[in-house]
């Protein structure tokens, strides 16, 4: 690599450091997001062998152009979301001139890991959350009526035999929403990294994370009910939060062996 190659790299891991540094006040943040972490050396991993062309274009304009105005707008806005697009979008506008044609549509689908290395969806989702959260007490509340329980609810708040039950901002789960993209999507590239399959069973992953957090709400409101909030909110809380993690990935890679299974052979290989 030329001089030039290095110069533009070290730029883009000193705006990296720039994001973190923004999204995390604390080590304490940094250990809660390992996954997101790992995203990027794992989409490196994934790729490899790379088929590049060093000597090629050193930039793509376009798409370098496209990468300031996002960072500078989601800066502007304070959309974390925006400004990893941007980061993004810079990355791969030194990496695409440089790939060879036949490498080239592989090596964009794993701009997702890229994409998800930073903490962004806690920051720009709330909505969403929101919704996660609400779901999952409405869910409650038909399981435990189906259960013959006296329940109620209002909005997130269940009243369950008198015994009230909060499904809170804790249990929204989209710092885990994000490990579970990651996760999934490493799955699904494993399965339909060379098939026109992959971008629908990306997109899969954020119903089937949903389940798998919904099924963490119930099994804390049920521990909370048996036990008490006390110790459901304690260190059964972080168990569940792996539990979901687990449950995402038994689920994903289920779904994706038997679609790969009935599904890849009939379909015609495309990068």
């Amino acid at each position: 690599m030329k001089v030039q190659d290095y110069s533009y790299l070290g730029v883009l891991a000193i705006l990296a450091a720039a994001i973190w540094r923004q999204e995390t006040s604390s080590l304490d943040d940094l250990s809660d997001n390992l996954p997101l972490l790992a995203a990027l050396p794992l989409g490196w991993w994934l790729g490899r062998p790379w088929s590049m062309d060093l000597g090629g274009r050193f930039l793509d304009p376009r798409l370098i152009t496209c990468g300031v105005v996002l960072f500078v707008l989601g800066s502007a806005v304070n959309s974390a979301g925006l400004v990893t697009l941007g980061w993004t979008a810079g990355i791969w506008a030194w990496l695409q001139p440089k790939l060879k044609p036949e490498h080239r549509k592989t090596a964009g689908k794993l701009l997702i890991f890229p994409i998800m290395a930073f903490p962004w969806l806690e920051h720009d989702a709330a909505l969403l959350g929101w919704w996660f959260r609400l779901s999952g007490a409405w869910f409650n509340e038909m399981l435990f009526a189906a259960c013959g329980l006296a329940v109620t609810r209002e909005g997130t708040q269940l009243l369950v035999e008198g015994q009230p039950v909060a499904v809170s901002a804790a249990c929204a789960g989209l710092k885990a929403l994000q490990s579970l993209l990651i996760a999934g999507s490493l799955l699904a590239y494993l399965e339909f990294g060379r098939s026109r399959l992959y971008w629908w069973n990306v997109a899969v992953l954020v119903p089937l994370a949903w389940i798998a957090n919904t099924a963490r709400i119930a099994a804390i409101s049920i521990a909370a009910l048996t036990w008490g909030s006390e110790f459901a909110m304690g260190s059964f809380h972080a168990i569940g939060g792996l539990g979901v993690l687990f449950l995402m990935f038994v689920i994903s890679s289920g779904l994706f062996t038997l679609e790969s299974r009935l599904l890849v052979r009939r379909e015609p290989t495309s990068a």
